[in-house]
């Protein structure tokens, strides 16, 4: 027991990390005045999510969007299934329409890192993300057009441009505690003009 207790302390802290616990717990603390520790937000799990509408034509495209997703995010993603016949959208039940993941701990910090510092400096046109994306519990959601943008892509072995949405889940109780939490995190959001 005293074995594992050491291991999880002894494991290194991703950068991300290491500034949530240094630097955005006290500007938090200071900024919202909490009382308790434990009521300063923090992040909780990052999920990402690649619908892939075309696999009902060709299983390989979900295959292709696995790939590029398991090698955007280091974790093996779960493919999502159709809930629902929809004969419009040339669905069955059970038919498999997009992969997701979610990202807990080392992994999601060292994403987030990868995405505020090498991905979205390389969109092109990029003005900033938008600040009013918050669904009113401390949640933020951000759409990706393109997964190239991510340098664990080549863009020559990319079949098709795929989007992707991605949330990050907090334990902030309100936007404004929320985007002061991601703003610590260097978020781009874009400024009011």
């Amino acid at each position: 027991m005293a074995d594992a207790a050491k291991k999880k302390t002894d494991r290194k802290m991703t950068r991300m990390e290491e500034r949530y616990h240094s630097e955005i717990r006290k500007n938090m603390k200071e900024k919202f005045g909490y009382k308790n520790d434990m009521e300063i937000p923090k992040l909780e799990k990052i999920v990402i999510n690649m619908g892939v509408g075309e696999a009902t034509l060709n299983r390989a495209h979900i295959d292709n969007a696995a790939n590029d997703l398991a090698a955007i995010t280091g974790q093996k993603p779960v493919i999502t299934t159709a809930k629902k016949s929809n004969a419009s959208f040339k669905i069955r039940d059970g038919m498999a329409i997009g992969c997701k993941v979610t990202l807990r701990r080392e992994k999601m910090y060292e994403f987030l890192d990868r995405l505020v510092t090498i991905a979205m400096p390389r969109i092109r046109d990029f003005r900033g993300i938008n600040p009013k994306s918050f669904d009113g519990r401390g949640n933020y959601a951000l759409g990706l057009k393109e997964q190239i943008i991510f340098p664990e892509i080549s863009f020559d072995d990319v079949d098709k441009t795929r989007g992707m949405d991605i949330v990050f889940c907090t334990t902030a109780k309100t936007n404004e505690e929320a985007k002061a939490l991601l703003d610590g995190f260097d978020m781009p959001f874009k400024k009011k003009s």
